[in-house]
């Protein structure tokens, strides 16, 4: 079992349950202390062998601390940089363990990483359900868009960041000007700062906002699409397309940029083996390539779990439920593999992986790579990606909802999560009377579940204290 203060899972394949529970035993050794001289919170996450923190690794940290029960704060990974802001508005993405300062590299000297704050804190509001924080924290993501704006936006309305910035530095990228994941990502930017003016109630802040995704999202749309290859690309100085496919495309999808149609092929190109389909979704470059190798050799081809991740959170916008599931379970046996080797050799789990056979990536001229047990990365499939696509349940505090997407019936289920002060307990189960739903809460929520093969969907109120729903009543 886990211990005790951590939800638990249910599933048929207890080694998926076995990898959770494990996860958040090593998450004990990713706790740090700040001091004076850096001036980093009281307790902050972080991977051990770091000797800096780490703007994108530290964003991703909050989607799965947010499952803890409170055990792990998420907070102090997002304020430690809203408490370094600069007076400009600029939020560097990485800080020195010693002495708290920026480190900048010189391809990168503003030291800028893909712009995910409001995403995070968006997330982090729907399963905490702090609208105070939203107020505090509002006035550093403002400055910190207004930032971007004035420092990387060009003339074209288009963003110029260096390749380091998108986190893919060695993807065969070359002549990139306006990478298409970092424009994608504003666009998210954009998107959910409109989202957190809804939720404060500020309707100039929320038009203001919808305004610079609309634009930025014309702009995609408009140079980035390929209608013959079906894919978004990189621009060059010239505003030329630069015809690659990387994983940075599926950004878009997050950002809710494609149409349907567009969306579509996108989700063909998913599928496809020669493309991003490969055993282990999804290669960080297409299979088809030249610089495609199969040992993964960094972006040439590994698969990362926080791009896996990302795809699968846009499969969602789409409604995809079932190819995100698909995917994420097949990415897990691929992450189980490597923990669970044959023979004497000690088994882990790491930041990245091959894309069609088992065992991590390999690259000759990455050094340390890929990190053991890199918990920024791997978190994100063991915990987020089991609690809320392999089991399908999806989480608002705020609006006191607990959706459970389910493609199909299965024994499996969550115990003792905790919603703010209320401990859910949801399991599916096969009785004498057929398949049944088996609630447990102490304050009133509504649940809805939603059977995809059985076209089945229901909202009900749940009252305090045990209750079961049979499936062949709904």
């Amino acid at each position: 079992m886990v211990k005790k203060g951590f939800p638990a899972v249910h599933f048929y394949d207890q080694d998926f349950v076995d990898l959770y529970e494990k996860t958040w035993a090593w998450l004990q050794d990713s706790w740090k202390s700040g001091n004076s001289k850096n001036g980093f919170p009281k307790t902050y996450f972080n991977y051990p062998a770091n000797n800096t923190v780490n703007q994108f690794e530290s964003i991703l940290a909050t989607f799965f601390l947010v499952y803890s029960n409170g055990q792990f704060q998420a907070c102090p990974s997002l304020d430690l940089f809203y408490a370094k802001q600069e007076e400009t508005g600029a939020i560097r993405g990485r800080y020195s363990e010693a002495n708290g300062k920026a480190v900048t590299d010189n391809d990168n000297p503003e030291g800028v990483q893909p712009p995910l704050f409001s995403w995070a804190e968006y997330n982090l509001y729907h399963k905490e359900g702090n609208k105070k924080r939203l107020k505090e924290i509002v006035v550093y993501l403002e400055q910190y868009y207004h930032w971007l704006e004035q420092t990387f936006k060009a003339e074209n309305g288009l963003y110029n960041v260096p390749l380091s910035a998108t986190m893919m530095e060695n993807a065969p990228r070359a002549n990139t000007y306006y990478p298409v994941d970092f424009n994608a990502q504003q666009a998210v930017n954009a998107l959910y700062m409109s989202e957190i003016g809804d939720i404060l109630n500020d309707k100039e802040m929320s038009f203001k906002y919808k305004r610079k995704y609309f634009s930025l999202k014309t702009r995609i749309s408009s140079q980035m699409w390929n209608q013959e290859d079906g894919i978004y690309y990189d621009l060059d100085k010239n505003e030329e397309q630069v015809k690659v496919k990387t994983i940075a495309s599926f950004w878009t999808m997050l950002a809710e940029i494609p149409n349907e149609d567009r969306a579509n092929t996108l989700i063909e190109h998913l599928k496809d083996p020669e493309s991003f389909g490969t055993d282990n979704p999804f290669p960080s470059l297409a299979a088809s390539e030249p610089d495609y190798t199969e040992d993964g050799d960094g972006c040439r081809g590994s698969v990362y779990p926080p791009f896996t991740f990302m795809v699968v959170k846009g499969l969602e916008k789409y409604a995809q439920y079932e190819l995100a599931r698909e995917c994420s379970i097949r990415h897990m046996y691929f992450m189980l593999d490597t923990l669970h080797p044959e023979g004497d050799v000690k088994g882990n789990i790491y930041e990245a992986y091959k894309p069609n056979s088992d065992g991590p990536a390999v690259s000759e001229s990455i050094k340390d790579f890929p990190k053991p047990v890199f918990l920024a990365y791997t978190s994100i499939a063991t915990v987020t990606l089991v609690v809320e696509n392999i089991l399908g349940l999806y989480i608002s505090l705020p609006r006191k909802t607990v959706d459970w997407i389910m493609p199909t019936l299965e024994i499996m289920g969550i115990e003792n999560l905790s919603l703010k002060r209320n401990l859910i307990t949801i399991l599916s189960n096969k009785s004498g009377r057929g398949w049944e739903i088996r609630l447990e809460s102490e304050k009133l929520y509504y649940f809805t579940i939603n059977i995809l093969d059985e076209h089945k969907k229901k909202t009900l109120p749940i009252p305090s204290g045990k209750c079961s729903m049979l499936i062949d009543k709904l």
